[in-house]
């Protein structure tokens, strides 16, 4: 073995007539790369599961690119549209829909909310039907002879209803008054969904495209917009601009991220300062580590005495505190990922951590390890830990054998 890392080994597993307090700052100095090496993995777990599941969401229930109308006119003639549009590469789903604003009412409870109509043969692009608690993914015609229509949670407790309770829908253009009635649908609810972003979840319902063009006073092949599904999500900004450079006025496109673009950007900011905030921890204790190599300079210097005596030169001494201190970080390195893996365990199986569902639209915090970020971790707390111990290294290098020797004298 060689001999630097002998020695070094022996004084970094100490020995009984090794100091209490030596021993309690070198543990002290391996549990503060620990705390810190898995507060910062945690931190980026949580961080990136938070984004994986927000943009899964958000992604999975949404249109990733939409054509509207300029000033919101219908499509009277959808079907050429989307005849033409489906034409362009890297699109896998495309349909016209009808939308909305309606009043709904189930009982004698009654709230405004965005309608949506879909060709109920095809279904939505979107992934909603994953996204239903309670009931099913019904939107065509159902045994009470009315259309089936699906709702959020939050909607669905804000009117009272549940599934099989016959909803009424009103939708008036302009003022109310003797001349301008209401146009009035009933439905029936088959499905109760919940996504846990609240502003999805309280205004929105789905159903058959057609009950919402008779409410909307639209011809068979009008429609409001066209919905887009791409084949690859990392595709959505480049068929967005395709099929805006396809599509001029009057039409208006616009894709998932300009949309949400709020959302995306808190996500954004979480990834990009939660990691520097946690990485202070981690440089903080690679620089304790000075105080405690110097601790350990100061217990052993008859022992540097006694290595420069036999003919140690000042590289070795200097490589042997270096080495120490690296044990000492490669230590409490193993530590901290152990914690950290330990806790995506405990996380994933038992969801130690819940959250409120309405601030942080999920109700347990979400892990997803990323293996660049072990890596990554790992280099650094190494490279800083090394940085911290030389220092102190130099200093034993330093140390005149003779008047070590006749410490304490």
């Amino acid at each position: 073995m060689n001999f630097t890392w002998y020695i070094a080994g022996r004084y970094f597993k100490g020995s009984k007539r090794e100091s209490g307090f030596l021993s309690f700052i070198k543990i002290m100095a391996v549990a503060g790369v620990a705390v810190g090496s898995a507060g910062l993995l945690i931190s980026l777990m949580i961080v990136h599961g938070f984004k994986s599941t927000i943009n899964e969401k958000i992604v999975g229930f949404a249109p990733h690119v939409t054509i509207n109308t300029f000033m919101n006119e219908p499509m009277h003639r959808a079907d050429t549209l989307q005849t033409f549009v489906g034409e362009i590469p890297g699109i896998e789903r495309l349909q016209a829909v009808a939308a909305g604003q309606v009043m709904i009412q189930a009982g004698g409870e009654v709230s405004g909310t965005a309608i949506k109509g879909v060709p109920h043969e095809e279904g939505d692009v979107t992934n909603l039907r994953d996204y239903i608690t309670r009931g099913e993914y019904n939107i065509g015609m159902t045994e009470s002879g009315r259309p089936g229509i699906i709702i959020g949670s939050t909607l669905a407790q804000i009117i009272g209803a549940d599934v099989g309770d016959r909803l009424t829908v009103y939708a008036l253009d302009g003022l109310p008054s003797p001349l301008n009635t209401p146009e009035i649908r009933q439905f029936t609810l088959t499905g109760i969904y919940q996504t846990g972003i609240t502003r999805f979840d309280d205004n929105f319902a789905l159903t058959d495209i057609e009950p919402v063009r008779r409410l909307f006073d639209l011809d068979e092949r009008a429609a409001t917009a066209l919905e887009i599904n791409v084949s690859d999500i990392g595709d959505i900004r480049s068929v967005y601009a395709n099929v805006r450079d396809e599509t001029r006025f009057p039409y208006v496109t616009d894709n998932i991220y300009q949309r949400y673009r709020n959302i995306f950007a808190w996500v954004d900011l979480q990834e990009e300062t939660i990691p520097f905030v946690i990485g202070v921890m981690i440089i903080v204790a690679a620089f304790n580590l000075i105080g405690t190599v110097l601790m350990m300079v100061l217990e052993r210097v008859r022992d540097i005495g006694i290595l420069k005596t036999i003919g140690a030169k000042s590289k070795t001494i200097r490589r042997i505190f270096l080495m120490e201190g690296i044990f000492v970080a490669v230590s409490g390195l193993l530590i901290g990922i152990g914690i950290a893996l330990l806790f995506y365990w405990l996380q994933l199986n038992y969801q130690i951590i819940p959250l409120p569902e309405e601030n942080y639209y999920m109700d347990t915090a979400p892990v997803e390890p990323h293996g660049l970020d072990f890596v990554i971790v790992a280099g650094v707390t190494i490279f800083l830990c090394t940085l911290a111990s030389w220092l102190p290294a130099r200093i034993a290098a330093k140390t005149d054998p003779v008047k070590v020797l006749s410490f304490g004298k």
